[in-house]
């Protein structure tokens, strides 16, 4: 079981964009003139409505009368709110609206993690000097992001990233809420299990056949018949029901240790062939990246969410350090074969670490000509698609296909929990 460290002394904020996807739209909107606040109507960031496809990316709360879903089909919403107003997904706008949130964290402290594009963690500890306490520096940042930028957080604050989180949970918008572990008994103990970090619609049942319906229910009871069960993943949840959670706040300086993107995949992956396209378009902008920062990588990771919320992850070493798409891409395939049970997908990551600069580098002998071919090829694309667009130069694979030739836009993030767990 993975013991607590004493870290009672540090203070942790969690921020978490309130309906990210539909504020950010709508802020722009009335920014650029618009009398409707499509916050106030039944509304939702989707798809295609013409073609009707696709699914509800975020809602409105009026629309959650209809019990209109985040994740569900355009289609099935409709048929709850024909009169739901529906708006295309504006990623850049969403990219700028996450970098100006993020550049006002950085005003109040040295430590700020993007946790996802509308989530960040930001270490509080020894700020209160400058920004009153705990509760009074969350609410100043809160407020000034709501009269800057237009819309509303939640902020979480505990000593740990993982109460931080579920802090920022409670009852939203536009609120600060404090979580930390004394308060856990009171604030926690008593919410469904469903409402537990990393807790799925699969892991569920399994827990209600234990007799087990409450946090605290799952905090009190015996980890060794969890493991049973379960494995690894009941000791995960175990400990987070307990509120233990090691992990730090980690700062780009240490993200540049190594370099990486996920994509989030608006449908279940079911097949291998699907899958591996996806990792394909991730390593074709993970090794971009990699060569643009004249770096080579001894080492090749990959990551697994599924439509149950599951997370796993799998990482191999590669013996002669390399900054070639092909060579990353069939070691994420054979780390995908190995790891991947047959669940249906939701989200992927790849991510390359234990980086060297390329002019630094002793090749294998008996491969150099074939790597130095792939090596140019690579360099002449990146070259074409600086100038000309990513879009310029695409694989045959992709064509008709509905896999973007190069994913990811934002950095994979870490769990909560990064520590051994048994």
């Amino acid at each position: 079981i993975m013991q607590g460290i004493n870290m009672s002394n540090r203070t942790i904020f969690h921020i978490d964009v309130n309906s990210a996807y539909l504020s950010w739209e709508a802020t722009s909107r009335i920014q650029q003139g618009n009398d409707l606040d499509i916050r106030t109507i039944p509304s939702a960031i989707g798809g295609d409505i013409d073609k009707r496809r696709g699914i509800i990316l975020a809602k409105s709360i009026p629309a959650k009368k209809y019990n209109i879903k985040t994740g569900e089909p355009i289609t099935d919403a409709l048929k709850k709110c024909p009169n739901l107003y529906i708006a295309p997904p504006n990623h850049d706008l969403y990219m700028n609206c996450s970098r100006a949130m993020i550049d006002i964290f950085k005003a109040f402290s040295p430590k700020v993690q993007q946790y996802s594009i509308d989530e960040c963690f930001i270490d509080y500890s020894n700020m209160e000097q400058h920004f009153g306490s705990p509760v009074q520096g969350a609410n100043y940042i809160k407020d000034k992001i709501k009269k800057e930028l237009g819309f509303t957080v939640n902020i979480g604050i505990s000593s740990n990233k993982l109460l931080a989180k579920m802090a920022s949970d409670f009852k939203k918008p536009d609120l600060v809420h404090t979580l930390f572990p004394e308060e856990i008994p009171n604030k926690m103990w008593h919410l469904p299990i469903e409402d537990l970090f990393m807790v799925g619609r699969a892991t569920a049942p399994k827990l209600h056949k234990l007799g087990i319906y409450t946090i605290g229910d799952l905090a009190k009871s015996n980890p060794k018949v969890l493991y049973n069960h379960m494995k690894s993943h009941g000791i995960l949840i175990w400990n987070y029901a307990n509120g233990i959670d090691n992990s730090v706040v980690t700062t780009e300086s240490d993200v540049a240790k190594g370099i990486g993107n996920s994509t989030t995949i608006p449908f279940d992956v079911e097949d291998s062939k699907t899958a591996k396209l996806f990792l394909l378009s991730l390593c074709e902008n993970v090794s971009m990246r990699l060569r643009q920062s004249n770096m080579m990588t001894s080492q090749v990771s990959i990551s697994i969410k599924t439509n149950e919320f599951s997370y796993s992850s799998h990482q191999c070493k590669i013996n002669t350090p390399t900054d070639i798409t092909n060579t990353i891409f069939d070691n994420s395939c054979k780390l995908f074969d190995e790891i991947w049970d047959k669940t249906p997908i939701r989200q992927l990551g790849v991510r390359v670490s234990t980086l060297k600069p390329n002019n630094a580098i002793q090749l294998n002998i008996f491969d150099t000509d074939k790597s130095d071919k792939l090596r140019a090829l690579d360099h002449t694309i990146d070259n074409i698609r600086s100038k000309y667009g990513k879009s310029s130069v695409v694989r045959a694979s992709f064509l008709n296909s509905s896999v973007k030739p190069m994913s990811g836009g934002m950095p994979t993030s870490d769990y909560p929990v990064m520590s051994s767990l048994l």
